[in-house]
């Protein structure tokens, strides 16, 4: 059951992740114009943002404990803070400094917190197979922890994907997957690239139960994946939880979204913070003062993190050789 300050917590959660992501989104433009340069400034190289998509982690992540592990896809940061990784370090990571999760060699795509066994990667579909991996190591060692694997719709269509979930029944491992069907595979809707109406239908190819969440709904989102923890943690195998959820901006930051069309705006009607802002004001969970409060203490955190950042040192060349496999 979904108590009021447990509802305030999912706000206040949502409301950290998308402040995080739009002062990153800020600084990731402040110095590609005039000209768009995607390889200059402070952060090079692509970013992927997550607004629109807050309510997938929150709702998930408030059902783990730190020794439960999570494997995300490119666009990891909402998962990684809702995970409890920390902000600092993480932003630290995307600016490419020294004091960042990975000594600021693996950016955003790649950021690693052994602590929080939080991981990420670039590489669609990837995440799969390692919480497989990870849940199985769970089981064998005896703990009632648990593996997540997050990917966007786009990844049902990877080898890896089939390939995880079959092994993830057959050996009755404590694994959930959780897929964001926020409709778009970069630029290629799902409609158009996977013949089944719901990507939770593919379960019951693999023996598993699976849920589909509509209206991008934290609550929604928590009930299933307390669920699918609980079954987990039980001993009862794997999970899979579809959750319709909506990504307000690019696939890519720089991306101009033609193909979305008349859809974007539709999208942008969605946006799932004000939504819950306005349940929670109606049934008196939340009030102005109370929100402007959420979003100051929000913005300092954020802020504070950049600065962390802005101020570490960049890596010595003479370092590049350093912390990788040769």
């Amino acid at each position: 059951m979904v108590d009021n300050n447990m509802r305030l917590g999912f706000y206040k959660e949502m409301v950290r992740i998308r402040t995080y992501e739009e002062a990153i989104r800020r600084d990731y433009h402040a110095d590609k114009a005039p000209a768009w340069d995607i390889g200059a400034g402070l952060i090079p190289g692509e970013m992927h943002l997550s607004a629109g998509q807050e309510p997938v982690a929150v709702g998930l992540c408030a059902n783990l404990v730190q020794g439960d592990a999570i494997t995300g896809p490119h666009r990891p940061h909402h998962l990684a803070l809702a995970k409890g990784v920390d902000m600092k370090a993480m932003t630290a990571e995307i600016f490419g400094r020294t004091t960042g999760l990975g000594k600021g060699k693996g950016g955003h795509m790649h950021l690693f917190a052994p602590e929080q066994h939080f991981s990420c990667s670039g590489i669609i579909a990837e995440g799969f197979p390692v919480a497989v991996g990870q849940a199985l190591a769970f089981k064998r060692r005896g703990t009632d922890n648990v593996a997540v694997a997050v990917a966007g719709d786009g990844a049902v269509n990877q080898g890896a994907f089939h390939e995880a979930l079959n092994l993830a029944s057959l050996w009755t491992i404590p694994v959930i997957f959780v897929i964001e069907d926020n409709d778009w595979a970069i630029s290629v809707h799902r409609d158009t690239s996977t013949p089944v109406k719901h990507n939770a239908d593919r379960a019951a190819s693999y023996g598993m139960p699976a849920k589909r969440i509509e209206g991008n709904d934290v609550e929604a989102m928590y009930a299933a994946s307390k669920e699918a923890v609980e079954r987990a943690r039980a001993g009862g195998g794997p999970s899979f939880i579809e959750i319709h959820t909506v990504r307000l901006w690019g696939h890519f930051e720089g991306d101009a979204q033609a193909y979305r069309g008349d859809e974007l705006t539709e999208a942008e009607s969605r946006d799932p913070i004000p939504m819950y802002a306005e349940k929670l004001t109606s049934a008196g969970i939340l009030d102005a003062a109370t929100e402007a409060d959420i979003k100051q203490q929000a913005s300092d955190e954020v802020e504070a993190a950049i600065a962390f950042a802005k101020s570490s040192p960049q890596p010595d060349p003479s370092d590049a050789y350093l912390h990788v496999f040769a």
